[in-house]
């Protein structure tokens, strides 16, 4: 039914089938897997449900709508538009050759491509030499530029803004005689300033990524040759080396694990700087190699490893292991379990890999997104300004050329009146700009209340005050990884963590009773019920069920007590194996889930502890001492599928064989006998935050073990449907199971939380959690973080496979209002292939998202999404290498330090200590960085504009003469020391005080709307400093009585005063250094009037004419602007005045 439904968008097939081989590399892991293959669970739905499969449309013309306006997606245009940037750019350059250059650049691309074609290989074992196809260096590079690309990138990051752009052109007509209007130093001098500061900041950064780069390349390996081992460079090894790493040491690359020095055949790996997780990841050795008797035999074998084409999959991996000089050959299957990847460390033992994959090819290099230079939407709206002053510009220079009549070379008139008013657009803005975010960066470093808090990309302090999504991973970010075991329920009893000591004891009395019984525990493994009075039997009977119940949860895991060796030497430590030397000191617990580690610990502080396990037996200690074998007849890993996870042990002692199993309580709810407290009391747990774990088990006979054994080892070698037949082997036994209990284990949350996700959705900001973990996992998180509050709906969207499930599934959702939505990597693969525009526009109106099992690249990818479908900021969050990507897509990107390594925090813009000081940073940092930026741009611009009018006035009255109304050093000391410092000092004015913005915290929303620097402010500036222009130069020219030098002086002196007068009036919180600033300028002016007898008449500015004439005219410029001012604060007073009065 699902395949009949008029889907929207339609494609044809000739369009779907060139729009999957384009995204073949991509979706490379989202293939048709065994879902496809099934009936859809949606072809189950009865008829009515034909009211709901309507076609998934978001627009308001209903199902007519064009096919070219769902398939013209964001990214395509994104894309259309970076090409025609990159093909405007020689067009600008060199003009008619733009077609050329593109044709040619697009050829040379598709050269590049093909030679860059990913394809399956086969490597021997030692044997670099024989690889068929060259494989890139592995080498590490994050360097942006190379020493040829360094200057000429960096001019161009800096020249394809038109402020600096225009600057540029207006400083080298300064060499042209005609144009000529000043001294040069008064151009070059500032334009000159600004790249030398760039240059060198972009030069700093690059020292210190080529250094980083030189130290990772530049570590020794063993490689392991024929001659011996020899020590390499990290670059320089190859596809086929074979490479020995020991114990906390980085794997270069990516490697398919042959030996280790364990004598269980596995190590354990940490992954942290690849998914994200903490979590030690246990690895099997190649079985061919590791039973080779000494380490020299890898080169006396012929063998060789066939790997997929290199995938962005970090959780896969296909490939055969095959030796043929054995009689017959041997095959081996090789999956995730036997690689050994890049960026990974080796936690256990001394590991021998061959190399697969190098450099570029490598899982993380793939998951590693090149990073951008970012750049802030405050630069994107000023340069936006410009160009509409650079309009007005050119208008007012055609006006003044039409009003001369055209008379003589007006072309040239038309060039020197564009010099002429060029402080429309004030030279010194991206000087007051840069030198602002240097200073917020500084006070957000020096801030006491975020310690620690580092500035690493300067130029985007604003951002931080404009945000609307912030995308933030889980482990190490919201929580600290550490599990706690809060909660055992066994149905009568609870038992919580001030009654442990209860558990503690129940567990010593039935290993004491079963110890007492006459032959040891011979007949059961449960203690003996014969008291014959009742109040000893419910003792006896609460006994049992917590020895059960404790007994099951040391069982069944996947755990591996490890031991730190006391001796480096090989037999001393073989000999501490032997002799089983289990202190508690020395062992630490690893598995692939915190869960699984805080649940063993817990049955080691009630008395069972696990003392040894590899991959046939786990051995136990109890509380008397006593040592219990078992061996692992089978285990069932835990899957997102299954959501469970089950061992069949044999106890060694007794030979009883038990199945016991794990699970969400959705899935255990099923299988266990009929209870009436189950759902209630998982539903309980869960509200509190903990995340739930239901025990069960079943006794099975010999009989019935060894007709399950068959049929499952016959469907593990089967061909076809191999999942389907295993799992339906495996549900076979999980039937009546005996419900022994439910488990509540606490994930930390890092401190202060809870607060700041309150205090970040207060503030407008809209949150979502991308995690690589699992499902239940991500939910549970997302609940007790209240980032999803109690009272909130959540949507689990399901798995979906095809495009039928994906409409359907989306359908769904859509008729959902104001609840959360978690959805899984896979699913959310499938509805942005199809629906990308659709889920993005439903998943933006959710109050909360959450997105688990996400790979790095797709985590970069739902930023990018969003960037593209709403235009609005995004910030990301992350803490692990993991994030790296995630953090460089999004327009500001936060890392904090913390156990998963400091990739994040140095690949980020910023880096903090603690999420908690997100919300300072962003609701009093960001916000004052961005507010007071804004008004010192409007200001600088202002500073320009009016000098402009006052010239335009004057050339009018002059019979439109384009001739200069200041030269030389009275326009350099306007623009600097006149003005520079008190205009300077507003990055110091602050309209609420930091407690208050934290808080106040709704005042950040109206940030967002983007009110403080917008036309209508600009154009109210313009307003202004027409009004102000105007008056100064008209009423100057009124006032002067003889000489032309006397109306310079009143304006000129008139001009500075007014600056520094509005710059008081634009302040809202005085500052002492602006007081400092403001006085300062005024006696730098009045002490400079000595020595400018070039520009002024010194006998008359020391009269009182000129004193009332200039206080007249600054009086009539300013005093209508206090007024103004008085009366909208009184009538309209802006939200944040309300808070401060």
């Amino acid at each position: 039914m699902a395949d009949q439904i008029p889907l929207h968008p339609v494609r044809s097939a000739a369009a779907a089938a060139v729009a999957s081989r384009k995204r073949a590399a991509y979706y490379s892991a989202a293939g048709s897997g065994p879902g496809a293959e099934r009936p859809s669970r949606f072809q189950l739905e009865d008829e009515p449900a034909h009211l709901d499969e309507v076609p998934l449309m978001m627009s308001e013309d209903g199902g007519e709508n064009d096919e070219s306006d769902y398939h013209t997606l964001p990214r395509a245009r994104a894309t259309r538009r970076r090409r025609r940037g990159l093909r405007a750019l020689p067009g600008l350059l060199c003009g008619g050759c733009a077609a050329l250059c593109s044709s040619c650049s697009d050829w040379l691309v598709s050269v590049c491509r093909r030679k860059r074609e990913l394809k399956a290989r086969t490597v021997w074992l030692g044997h670099p030499e024989k690889c068929e196809e060259k494989h890139p260096r592995n080498a590490i590079k994050n360097q942006k530029y190379s020493v040829f690309t360094f200057l000429p990138g960096v001019l161009y990051e800096q020249f394809k803004f038109f402020l600096n752009l225009y600057f540029l052109v207006v400083s080298c007509s300064q060499f042209v005689p005609a144009l000529k209007i000043g001294y040069l130093y008064t151009y070059w001098a500032p334009l000159g300033f600004v790249l030398a500061v760039t240059i060198m900041r972009e030069a700093i950064d690059e020292l210190r990524r080529f250094r980083r780069d030189k130290e990772v390349n530049s570590q020794l390996y063993s490689r392991l040759t024929a001659r011996g081992k020899v020590q390499v460079k990290s670059s320089d090894i190859q596809v086929g080396d074979l490479i020995i790493v020991e114990k906390n040491q980085r794997i270069p690359s990516d490697m398919v694990f042959l030996r280790t020095s364990e004598k269980a055949g596995s190590c354990f790996i940490r992954t942290d700087q690849l998914d994200g997780e903490t979590d030690w990841k246990l690895r099997v050795a190649v079985s061919c190699t590791q039973r080779l008797p000494a380490l020299g035999d890898l080169f006396s074998i012929r063998a060789h490893v066939h790997a997929q084409k290199p995938q962005l999959d970090i959780h896969s991996f296909e490939g055969t292991f095959t030796r043929e000089d054995s009689d017959p050959p041997v095959h081996e299957s090789l999956s995730i379990e036997n690689t050994l990847w890049a960026s990974t460390v080796v936690a256990s033992g001394t590991v021998i890999g061959v190399v697969i994959y190098t450099g570029k090819e490598t899982r993380s290099v793939m998951n590693t997104s090149n990073p951008k230079n970012k750049v802030g939407l405050l630069d994107i709206e000023l340069n936006r300004l410009t160009k509409a002053l650079f309009l007005a510009l050119v208008a007012l220079s055609v006006v003044m050329v039409t009003l001369q009549g055209f008379a003589g070379p007006w072309y040239r008139n038309f060039f020197r009146f564009l010099l002429l008013f060029s402080y429309i657009i004030p030279i010194s803005l991206r000087v007051n700009l840069d030198m602002g975010k240097a200073a917020y960066g500084w006070m957000m470093m020096r801030d006491e209340n975020i310690p620690g808090t580092v500035v690493r990309t300067s130029t985007i302090p604003e951002e931080l005050g404009r945000l609307v999504y912030l995308l933030t991973d889980k482990t190490g970010t919201l929580t600290q990884n550490e599990m706690v075991f809060k909660r055992l329920h066994l149905g009568t009893v609870s038992y919580g963590t001030d009654t442990m000591d209860e558990v503690q004891s129940h567990v010593r009395n039935a290993y004491v009773q079963l110890l007492a019984q006459p032959g040891g525990n011979t007949t059961s493994s449960t203690p003996p019920r014969k008291a014959p009075s009742s109040g000893p039997r419910v003792r006896k009977s609460v006994s049992s069920r917590v020895y059960e119940a404790v007994k099951a949860i040391a069982l069944c895991h996947n755990v591996t007590p490890v031991y730190e060796s006391r001796a480096s030497m090989t037999g001393e430590t073989e000999y501490t194996e032997a002799d089983q030397d289990f202190s508690d000191e020395s062992r630490t617990y690893q598995a692939s889930s915190p869960d699984e580690v805080a649940l063993v610990q817990w049955t080691e502080s009630v008395g069972l502890t696990l003392v040894n396990r590899d991959l046939t037996s786990i051995q136990l200690r109890t509380p008397c001492g006593q040592i219990l074998t078992y061996r692992v007849l089978q285990t069932f890993p835990f899957t997102s599928e299954s959501k469970r996870m089950g061992v069949i042990v044999r106890d060694e002692s007794t030979a009883e064989i038990t199945f016991y199993m794990k699970g969400a309580d959705t899935v255990m709810a099923a299988v266990v006998q009929y209870n009436d407290w189950l759902e209630e009391e998982c539903g309980n747990m869960a509200r509190e935050g903990l995340r739930t774990l239901v025990v069960a088990k079943r006794a099975l006979t010999e009989e019935q073990y060894q007709d399950f054994e068959s049929r499952y080892t016959q469907a593990r070698l089967s061909v076809h449907d191999r999942a389907l037949k295993v799992a339906a082997a495996v549900e076979s036994l999980e039937r009546e199971m005996q419900l022994l209990g439910l488990t509540g284990v606490e994930d930390r949350l890092q401190a202060d939380v809870r607060p700041t996700l309150e205090l970040l959705r207060n503030a407008g900001i809209k949150i979502w959690m991308l995690t690589g973990d699992k499902l239940e996992t991500a939910t549970c998180i997302a609940k007790s973080s209240h980032l999803v509050s109690r009272a909130q709906d959540v949507h689990i969207f399901r798995p979906v496979a095809n495009r039928g499930e994906a409409h359907l599934e989306l359908n769904a959702f859509r008729r959902k209002h104001d609840c959360a939505l978690v959805i899984s990597g896979d699913s959310l693969e499938v509805c942005l292939r199809y629906y990308e525009h659709e889920l993005a526009e439903l998943a933006c109106q959710c109050p909360a998202v959450v997105c688990c099992r996400c790979s790095p690249t797709q985590k970069a990818r739902i930023v990018r999404l969003l960037q593209q479908h709403t235009h609005r900021r995004t910030c990301a969050v992350g803490d692990g290498g993991n994030d790296v990507s995630m953090i460089q897509a999004a327009d500001c990107g936060i890392g904090i330090e913390g156990k998963e390594g400091r990739a994040a925090s140095l690949a980020a813009d910023f880096s903090i200590t603690q999420f908690r000081h997100i919300g300072r940073l962003l609701v009093v940092h960001g916000r004052s960085s961005y507010k007071r930026s804004a008004a010192l741009g409007q200001f600088v611009m202002h500073r320009g504009l009016i000098i402009s009018t006052m010239q335009a006035v004057f050339s009018s009255v002059c019979y439109f003469a384009s001739v200069p109304l200041y030269q030389g050093f009275l326009m350099v000391g306007y623009a600097t020391i006149y003005t520079m410092f008190p205009v300077f000092s507003l990055v110091l004015d602050q309209d609420v005080k930091p407690d208050t913005a934290m808080l106040y915290p709704e005042l950040y929303k109206d940030l967002t709307k983007g009110r403080s620097l917008s036309f209508k402010t600009f154009l109210v500036w313009v307003v202004i400093s027409i009004y102000q222009g105007g008056v100064l130069m008209y009423g100057a020219l009124v006032l002067f009585e003889s000489e032309f030098v006397h109306v310079v002086a009143i304006s000129f002196t008139a001009l500075v005063l007014t600056e520094l007068l509005m710059v008081a009036l634009t302040v809202r919180t005085w500052h002492w250094l602006m007081v400092v600033a403001e006085l300062l300028s005024l006696g730098c002016y009045v002490a400079s009037l000595a020595f400018l007898n070039e520009y002024f008449d010194v006998a008359f500015i020391t009269t009182v004419a000129f004193v009332w004439k200039v206080s007249a005219v600054t009086v009539v410029s300013c005093l209508p602007l206090y007024i103004l001012k008085y009366l909208k604060r009184k009538l309209s007073p802006p939200s944040y005045s309300k808070l401060t009065s």
